[in-house]
């Protein structure tokens, strides 16, 4: 189909509008009211055209194309009314250009620019009162120079989902807000900042620090989230070595994130410049850590290490890698215990959150990770998300999976403990115990075999085990289901027949999975689903287990395992070890290593004499706090290298300052396995410097002859003998990341793994039983106490703890106790309250909520005043060594306590 703009014969596809098919033959026509991720309006009506036959102008955003149309976009008649709307708007508040910090970015002064107008005809309409709400550490909006374009509340509507705020009075008394009139602080707003993102005029702006005006000076540099695992990217506005505001473009934005943000990305980023910045470092000396030259705390560390060496072995020493440095940094962590030091007891959090992901998902189908992309959500017709609270631990992610309810009908299965956010969007909650995930699990299976839900063409084709594999859930009925999860038999049911009959099915999965006893044989059990529906190896589908850090997966893909080399080659390999012997010029070990809670029992015993840490808190990260402690306790050497003193490094003999994410070079690996870089932008404190630049000290300290110019020296490095990355480079992850595998470098990546087979050969169904939980609660401790994490918070607050917006958000430690359960005690709102297990107690402040079912309590463990993992125990999964995370018994208790937050803001 064709038709005219300007002269031009253009062509077009049926539903495009009239400013698509210009804008798609490079037709330039303004707008302001318009988004391209968003429903067009046409409320600005700055789009407007001449259509021939039209008697009035047309706005062509919103008017579809017609085949034999004549459109004129640039006529007189168009550009007088678009200066007389762009003087209405103009009139329409106080716009003061001139002294106004978003005036670099704001379209309308963009088109009035463009238009030759310096002021409006038409009277300024200026409110009577004050129409600002800066009551929050995060968003200003002043609704005096808004021009109710509508386009922040699309954002929240369509882009985020949240519906928190909308337009509210009429004519002139319109005003844009949160339903109730209340402030942005008072409401159910996210702080998102979307709608920061697409104003056109500055009527919402990040409050940011007094430095920051748009000045010649104003340096932007874009580079990859320092939080979780989506791997987010981002510009840094940064002056005077200081970053005063983070933002992404309007449109047009790289994946995987496409212009979002969460709260923590956009405005979590002032931990960088706090001032407990470690800048030098320190030694303890008499029981104290005092100050000392960094160039000589390497040395003592190297010293230390090589004499622990020379006395007990190499394998009297472990370390511990970090999923928050980079690929580089982790890839030269691992190279120094092995090659330098000569053991492989190297491990890092992975253990924590996926390790029996990488276990399961390796001997089922091949590979670890994640089968399928972000974007992929878009292509599901039904998604099954289990162990996830997506919107508050993945925040893009939970709005990408709100989005394709909203906008396309898919079916959304949520199976969670906890009443999380996405329930409200969900087709179908299911609600099971704790602990008792494999039940209901096959008890899906059951169903789709009942059913005849299965794709018997791919379970020939491309899988092996599947006749035992069904004798094995063959006694997972409904009601036995029923009576073991408390999911009513119904439900399950219908919940196995949307997944089973569904096209393009997803699965998506969290550490409410993985954090059990049972976790390997739970992803076991997940995989199932997958290979009997053949729901694996298309888009849309898959088996996507999510991961928590920023760059967990890349720390895996490093070698940052005790039993694998980089590239996930097995240690006791002759072939591999031969081959990275030859690149690194030494002999390796060939025994496995130790995983981390190995370390730290071998730590009690006295086998364990050192350990190196870097960029991990393991006093609140692991569990049983205080076994931790005293594990600690007993090395003859322990070494920190981080950016703060985090509660962790306070016991240590030797502190290294380490640079922070916004200060160093490399890549980083997100959950989608894209490859991204990361960029420096500031110049470290004092004398802290990156990781890389750390160990390569180190290493040169005890004889190693490593030459590195930089990160993108050891990038080339790994690459060669990481077959994952080996087509990967600097120069084509510039602007847009990569997903591996990427085998040459002219290879594109690979968005969807497993399309034409497995490399394992068949995939492997696998007979999992279900079983009881290490700790079940009983009549001394009557209630499960599952941990988590929260939205306004990461990991063990080490950066999110320092960060003013963030921690405004969330100061205090709680726990989350159902109504039911909060009356029988006699317990308030607010109130403190001791939470008793058999290894510690906390006081947490009493938080009632539905959220919990009866018998059940929750408690992120971000929080060192009342650290969740006092509490917890040490019991593990004996496959992958993860502990039982979700679930242990505690009881409840008044207290008197009145304890303060311990977070250290500005």
């Amino acid at each position: 189909m064709h038709l005219t703009i300007n002269g031009r014969r253009c062509s077009f596809q049926p539903g495009m509008t009239m400013y698509e098919v210009a804008r798609d033959h490079g037709i330039f026509i303004p707008v302001l009211c318009r988004h391209e991720d968003m429903r067009p309006s046409g409320s600005c009506r700055i789009c407007s055209v001449e259509v021939q036959g039209c008697a009035q102008l047309v706005a062509s955003c919103t008017q579809p194309a017609e085949p034999g149309m004549v459109i004129h976009t640039d006529t007189d008649a168009v550009r007088s009314f678009r200066r007389t709307v762009i003087e209405l708007l103009l009139a329409q508040g106080n716009h003061r250009c001139s002294e106004c910090a978003s005036a670099r970015s704001c379209v309308l002064r963009r088109l009035a620019d463009m238009y030759g107008i310096e002021r409006t005809g038409f009277k300024v309409i200026v409110p009577a009162e004050p129409l600002t709400d800066d009551g929050n550490e995060m968003i200003v909006r002043d609704q005096s120079i808004c021009v109710l374009c509508g386009l922040c509340v699309q954002a929240c509507n369509e882009l985020q989902v949240s519906s928190s705020i909308g337009c509210m009075g009429r004519g002139p008394a319109s005003r844009i807000g949160p339903p109730a009139g209340d402030d942005l602080a008072q409401s159910d707003c996210v702080f998102c900042g979307e709608c920061v993102r697409v104003c056109p005029v500055g009527a919402l702006r990040e409050k940011r620090h007094p430095l920051a005006v748009d000045t010649d000076d104003d340096r932007t540099v874009s580079t990859t989230c320092a939080y979780c695992g989506v791997g987010c990217q981002m510009d840094l506005h940064v002056q005077q070595n200081r970053i005063i505001r983070v933002t992404t473009p309007r449109m047009g934005a790289p994946a995987p994130n496409n212009g979002s943000l969460c709260i923590k990305g956009r405005f979590g980023y002032d931990f960088s410049a706090h001032p407990d910045r470690l800048t030098h470092a320190l030694v303890r000396r008499g029981g104290r850590l005092v100050v000392s030259d960094p160039d000589e705390a390497v040395r003592a560390v190297a010293q230390r290490l090589a004499a622990i060496e020379q006395t007990h072995g190499p394998d009297a020493i472990a370390g511990l890698a970090s999923a928050r440095c980079t690929n580089e940094e982790n890839y030269l962590f691992q190279k120094f215990f092995r090659s330098v030091l000569g053991t492989n007891n190297v491990d890092h959090c992975a253990r924590l959150c996926h390790s029996p992901s990488v276990a399961a998902l390796a001997d089922v189908l091949g590979s670890g990770a994640m089968t399928n992309s972000i974007a992929d959500i878009a292509q599901s017709d039904c998604i099954l998300v289990t162990g996830s609270n997506t919107t508050e631990n993945h925040p893009v992610i939970g709005a990408a999976l709100k989005r394709a309810v909203t906008a396309r009908g898919a079916l959304l299965i949520v199976v969670d403990p906890r009443r999380v956010a996405l329930v409200r969007h969900a087709s179908i909650w299911l609600r099971p115990r704790p602990g008792t995930d494999i039940a209901w699990i096959n008890g899906l299976a059951h169903i789709l075999l009942r059913d005849n839900l299965i794709d018997e063409s791919f379970i020939s084709d491309r899988t092996a085990h599947f006749d035992q594999f069904k004798e094995s859930v063959a006694a997972y009925t409904p009601q036995r289901v029923q009576a073991l999860t408390g999911i009513p038999a119904d439900d399950l049911t219908a919940a196995a027949r949307m997944y089973g009959r569904a096209r393009s099915a997803s699965l998506l999965y969290g550490m409410g999975i993985t954090q059990h006893v049972c976790g390997t044989d739970t992803v076991r059990a997940l995989a199932n689903l997958v290979l009997m529906t053949g729901n694996i190896g298309r888009p849309g589908t898959g088996i996507n287990p999510l991961r928590g850090q920023n760059n967990v997966q890349g720390a895996c893909d490093m070698g940052c395992l005790p039993n694998v080399l980089p590239g996930y080659r097995p240690v006791s390999d002759p072939v591999a070890r031969t081959l990275f012997e030859r690149a690194w010029d030494c002999r390796l070990p060939d025994r496995p290593g130790l995983t981390t809670p190995q370390i730290l029992e071998k730590t009690l015993d006295g086998s364990i004499k050192a350990l190196f840490i870097m960029g991990e808190n393991p006093m609140l990260s692991e569990p049983d706090s205080a076994n931790v402690s005293t594990a600690l306790g007993r090395l003859e050497l322990l070494v920190c290298q981080d950016i703060f003193l985090n509660e962790t490094a306070r016991l240590a003999d030797i502190v290294l300052p380490a640079a922070a994410w916004a200060e160093k070079d490399g890549t980083s690996t997100n959950t989608e396995r894209r490859v991204q870089r990361v960029r420096r932008t500031l110049i470290p404190p004092g004398r802290a410097r990156s990781d890389l630049e750390l160990l390569c000290s180190l290493a040169a300290a005890m004889g190693a002859q490593w030459h590195y110019t930089g990160a993108e020296d050891v990038f080339n490095e790994l690459r060669d003998l990481v077959p994952q990355y080996q087509g990967i480079t600097y120069q084509r992850i510039e602007s847009t990341g990569l997903q591996w595998p990427c085998p040459s470098v002219d290879h594109p990546g690979t968005p969807v793994l497993h399309i034409d087979g497995f490399p394992c050969g068949r995939a492997l169904f696998s007979e999992v039983a279900s079983g009881a939980l290490s700790e079940p609660p009983d009549g001394e401790y009557p209630f499960i106490l599952t941990t988590g994490r929260i939205l306004y918070h990461y990991h063990t607050a080490t950066m999110s703890g320092r960060s003013r917006a963030l921690v405004s958000r969330a100061p205090d430690a709680f726990v989350e106790i159902n109504p039911a359960d909060a009356e029988k005690l006699g317990l308030t709102d607010g109130q403190r309250v001791r939470v008793i297990s058999r290894r510690g107690e906390i006081k947490p402040i009493v938080c009632i909520t539905s959220r919990c079912d009866t018998g059940v309590v929750f408690i992120p463990f971000h929080y060192c005043e009342a650290a969740a993992n006092v509490l917890t125990g040490a019991a593990c999964d004996p496959v992958a060594g993860i502990a039982e995370f979700k679930a242990c018994a505690v009881k409840l208790e008044k207290s008197q306590c009145r304890s303060l937050n311990c977070f250290s803001v500005f």
